[in-house]
């Protein structure tokens, strides 16, 4: 019995790095809050808002499922009313925008 319980720990999986893989598990399921903007720079962003139209070609880093991400593109649509712009097939409130510029 005794060597087929040892013939059995030969072939166990072996973690050379214990914990590190719990460590990267972690660390992806960590999320972002959403930054507060001071009010100048809320400012600065609606006149650069101000500035593009439909079927420009921009990017902006905004916030997006718990994250922060840059989308580049033409815009589709800029809606006032509900406050967000269209670039490509993605919809991005205007709140949610903390950098754009013309491409």
């Amino acid at each position: 019995m005794q060597n087929n319980d040892f013939r059995a720990k030969q072939f166990m999986p072996f973690d050379s790095l214990k914990g590190f893989y719990d460590l990267i598990k972690n660390q992806e399921n960590c999320s972002k809050s959403k930054i507060s903007l001071l009010d100048d720079y809320n400012d600065y962003l609606d006149e650069q808002l101000k500035k593009i139209k439909k079927g420009d070609n921009i990017s902006v880093e905004h916030y997006y499922n718990e994250d922060y991400i840059q989308t580049n593109g033409i815009i589709k649509k800029i809606d006032t009313i509900d406050r967000c712009i269209y670039v490509l097939d993605s919809k991005i409130l205007l709140d949610d925008i903390i950098k754009i510029k013309l491409i």
